[in-house]
């Protein structure tokens, strides 16, 4: 049975009551382009599922944080990253207000694309 939180914008995407330019979609994940991208590849990558943050996940989260992982450098390059290793991309996940997590739903940033996009 899945798990939602009403009020979570990003449970809202998932289920297609806010509109979203989808990357990718399967069981378990749903992958969108960044509404506000920092650089020319920035996708998130979201569990269908509500977890609060990466504090909440874990031994039964393990391969569903394996499979996101495994997948973000396909999807990477499949949206426009050069290929590593002169190319790449950046997996960032924010965790908690002081981590720089705005929306409290486990979201992993998939960033990529030639510099000076660099933020930090």
């Amino acid at each position: 049975m899945s798990q939602h939180d009403p009020n979570c914008i990003f449970c809202k995407i998932v289920q297609g009551a806010i509109p979203s330019r989808k990357v990718y979609e399967d069981d378990e994940i749903f992958v969108f382009n960044d509404i506000n991208p920092w650089a020319p590849v920035h996708f998130l990558m979201v569990p269908k599922d509500h977890i609060p943050s990466l504090a909440h996940v874990g031994p039964e989260h393990a391969a569903l944080l394996g499979k996101m992982l495994a997948l973000a450098p396909k999807l990477a390059a499949q949206n426009g990253a050069r290929p590593y290793p002169e190319g790449g991309h950046r997996v960032q996940i924010n965790t908690g207000d002081d981590g720089g997590q705005e929306v409290h739903h486990l979201h992993l940033h998939v960033i990529g694309g030639p510099r000076p996009w660099r933020r930090g």
